[in-house]
């Protein structure tokens, strides 16, 4: 095995990348594709300033570890579900996806930021089994739903487990009578934000990322037609999922203009869902998954991105960039792989403006050009059938369901496997893009 490292300032080398000649904001003709022989790190960095943050220093795993199994709860609004119920139940359809049995299962990942994850000690009690579980925290949705793999092929490089389960389940539309700001809860009782940003009106997350979103709008000339192609697309493709909370309401870009502001310059349809939901997936060795039920879905890149500032986004040097900067060169370089070898590519995708910039930021083009390249090929740039980047096609968080990021996961599997409700014809490459904020991931996955 392999001990070469992948971090730090990412590779050079050529990229053509996916884009359009299209008329910007300014009437500017701007080529998105960029020409043969640009360095992809100059891509999503350009000239801009990048001392806010760096790359983890990661192994080596490409090859290493397959996604064999995938599995999602129901997702629904209200549903009087525990987290923990809604683990369980995607856990079960993973691993009767993968064709596995609770006692094949050795190791689980989750992420025990609200106390009410599904862990070790959970899956021996609902699924009766009495062996030792290998377990991490280094797991669940958001950034981690993208750098689980990482960890979970050390585990087995290690022999620590062989069968791993991560999974991710929130019941947020149940509980949100009882939150204070929704999600937000959690901001609110940091210390910082409590006396210096709370006060001030800076609070919750649709204040945050309106306030990153005008920016991006007076620095680049972004419109909210540029946002609205981001979510009329999701919302087209939600309602080709039957899985999605969003599946019977429709969105044209005329219904996104005429929606009133919530936060300016959004609209509710910039906005993700709040929903009860959840799901898992199943890891396990390449070797081992060539003899399982399912197609071999390899682990192809990993890279993470981390901001000096952490949850203090007003701090960040860069205001509209995300550590997808400083994640996805390294793992571009660990897959061998350019942005134009991308299939389908998934955010986490709270705002509208969070895809955007990350689609810059990994590579997909210049920085600044993500307006004009998402609603380009008349608006359908982003649709599963429109030939440039086909993005978020389960319906994201914004018109799927609201548990931050595992079903990306998911839905990149499917449709590398070639199985997805809005399937792109030929998928063999897919990223998941994680965010948190502070930190990035960047998941490329393919069909072996």
């Amino acid at each position: 095995m392999t001990s070469r490292r992948c971090g730090g300032s990412g590779r050079e080398g050529s990229a053509a990348v996916r884009g359009a000649l299209v008329q910007t904001t300014t009437g500017r003709a701007c080529d998105l594709t960029l020409p043969a022989g640009a360095a992809y790190s100059s891509i999503a960095m350009g000239k801009r300033a990048t001392d806010w943050g760096h790359a983890s220093e990661l192994d080596d795993v490409s090859g290493e570890v397959a996604i064999t199994g995938v599995g999602e709860a129901d997702h629904t609004k209200a549903s009087g579900r525990t987290p923990k119920q809604i683990a369980a139940q995607a856990i079960e359809r993973a691993l009767a996806d993968a064709g596995l049995e609770p006692g094949d299962v050795d190791g689980i990942m989750y992420t025990p930021f609200d106390g009410h994850q599904f862990d070790a000690a959970d899956f021996r009690v609902h699924f009766g089994v009495t062996r030792d579980l290998w377990q991490s925290t280094q797991g669940g949705g958001m950034v981690w739903a993208g750098s689980a793999p990482y960890e979970a092929a050390l585990a087995i490089r290690q022999q620590k487990a062989s069968v791993i389960v991560n999974v991710f389940s929130v019941a947020w539309a149940t509980q949100r009578t009882e939150m204070v700001g929704g999600p937000g809860e959690v901001h609110a009782t940091e210390l910082f934000k409590q006396n210096l940003e709370v006060p001030f009106g800076w609070f919750p997350q649709p204040v945050y990322f309106a306030t990153i979103a005008r920016r991006h709008m007076q620095q680049y000339g972004t419109t909210p037609e540029h946002l609205g192609a981001i979510a009329v697309a999701c919302r087209r493709h939600a309602n080709r999922t039957p899985a999605a909370v969003m599946r019977e309401k429709t969105l044209s870009l005329d219904q996104y203009l005429a929606s009133p502001m919530l936060c300016d310059p959004f609209r509710k349809e910039d906005c993700c869902l709040i929903s009860d939901g959840g799901g898992a997936y199943v890891m396990t060795s390449r070797e081992r998954a060539r003899d399982l039920r399912q197609p071999v879905v390899e682990v192809a890149g990993v890279g993470v991105g981390n901001s000096h500032t952490g949850q203090f986004w007003s701090q960040q040097g860069d205001f509209t960039a995300t550590p997808q900067v400083f994640a996805a060169p390294p793992a571009f370089a660990m897959a061998g792989l350019e942005p134009s070898d991308v299939d389908v590519l998934t955010c986490y995708d709270p705002f509208t403006i969070v895809s955007l910039m990350q689609i810059e930021d990994i590579g997909f083009c210049a920085k600044g050009e993500g307006g004009p390249f998402v609603a380009s090929n008349d608006g359908r740039a982003l649709h599963f059938d429109g030939g440039v980047l086909p993005y978020n096609t389960h319906g994201g968080m914004l018109s799927h369901a609201y548990v931050l990021g595992i079903a990306h996961v998911v839905e990149v599997v499917r449709q590398l496997r070639g199985e997805a409700a809005a399937q792109v014809e030929g998928a063999r490459v897919g990223i998941y893009g994680g965010y948190t904020g502070p930190q990035a991931s960047t998941l490329i996955l393919r069909r072996a």
